[in-house]
């Protein structure tokens, strides 16, 4: 096993508590003398957050990234140093867990779907210490297809994102963008918290053509079957996988899965035409300056105000962990500016992807995921 580990200390100055998720709560007052778990009766400078990375590394430009910046930052405002420890690949989500808990840490942090069944054995082994699961309801096994609302351990706390509801909203934007009338989306793996977003850019897509009477193809993605890389690296069958979709005539691209996108990037270069490109979790144009020239939009997850919230909270003896499902009602989903493409996209769809947000809030248009099923 090939792994790092090292100490770090959050060096955030300006703090997120303003733009706090509803449904992780106000960060509470310190109280060394309450709560449970590692916040029991420990003060602040006792406590060590900690958190492991999946296979996409903490330098993804996107998912693992904005939990690292998370813990980072409830790290320095609690004046605490936390530890972190990047997986190269599955084999190393155990060990690296294990190596956690011997660091002494309290309250771990482990980031995807992929980790789910190693974080919930270590959590059944340990039920002292505090686990904080992103994108898994920690209650569903293997498949993390079953969301009860509780989790197998009760020491866990799933965090999780309905990105349905977003990329519903960049389905419909690529539809409205696109030139050719063909648009695709491919994955790293088909993981659930991978298809949702396939899920929700296919049913934007759809809507789109309901509504405006035309015909946008989607290719990528049926709803149940689709083109994946078979991992989450930046590497040779992620640009040939886009290629592929390229050549059938997309001109809009949703890679989902951390570092894949970049392969994107690769086969948008040798397209000789323009092609746009989609970015996950986080604001591709703010994280990664490579994509400016091609990102149409990002679907967001807000997951570093999330994990930074529920750090926060276990630093402080009171985590809750009642499930967190980011929606674009409680701000934890939603779609970044068009950035360079402002003059590019429709007149209308702004205010038309705003009226589409309204209907999914209110439940008069429906976006189906797993997390509603």
């Amino acid at each position: 096993m090939n792994r790092k580990t090292r100490a770090v200390a959050g060096g955030l100055a300006t703090l997120l508590a303003t733009a706090a998720l509803a449904a992780c709560g106000d960060a509470p007052e310190e109280d060394n003398d309450s709560g449970n778990g590692s916040g029991s009766g420990d003060s602040a400078s006792d406590f060590i957050p900690c958190i492991v990375s999946d296979a996409g590394g903490f330098d993804d430009k996107s998912f693992n990234q904005l939990s690292y910046e998370g813990v980072t930052q409830a790290a320095e405002e609690l004046g605490v140093e936390a530890i972190e420890v990047e997986s190269n690949s599955e084999n190393d989500y155990g060990p690296n867990l294990e190596s956690l808990v011997s660091q002494g840490c309290q309250a771990i942090v482990t980031v995807g779907f992929a980790l789910a069944s190693a974080t919930k054995e270590s959590a059944a082994a340990n039920p002292d210490l505090e686990y904080i699961l992103i994108d898994d309801a920690a209650d569903g096994g293997e498949d993390g297809e079953t969301f009860d609302g509780q989790p197998d351990q009760p020491n866990i706390k799933p965090i999780l994102y309905n990105t349905a509801e977003a990329a519903f909203l960049a389905g419909y934007l690529a539809a409205d963008y696109s030139k050719t009338g063909v648009v695709g989306t491919y994955g790293g793996q088909p993981f659930p918290t991978v298809t949702i977003f396939m899920d929700g850019f296919k049913q934007g897509v759809d809507y789109y053509n309901q509504e405006k009477g035309k015909n946008v193809k989607v290719i990528g993605w049926d709803g149940k079957d689709g083109a994946f890389t078979g991992g989450f690296e930046a590497n040779n069958v992620a640009t040939q996988t886009a290629q592929r979709l390229i050549d059938q005539d997309a001109d809009v691209l949703l890679p989902v899965g951390g570092p894949i996108y970049q392969g994107a990037l690769t086969a948008i270069e040798d397209a000789g035409r323009e092609i746009a490109l989609i970015g996950v979790d986080a604001d591709f144009y703010e994280t990664d300056p490579n994509t400016q020239d091609v990102v149409l939009t990002s679907i967001l997850k807000n997951m570093k105000v999330s994990t930074y919230e529920a750090v926060k909270q276990a630093g402080e003896g009171d985590l809750d962990f009642t499930p967190y499902v980011g929606t674009l009602e409680n701000d934890g989903v939603g779609l970044a500016p068009f950035h360079n493409f402002e003059g590019k996209v429709s007149d209308t769809v702004a205010d038309e992807l705003e009226q589409i947000k309204a209907g999914i809030i209110d439940g008069s248009i429906e976006v189906t995921s797993y997390l509603e099923q």
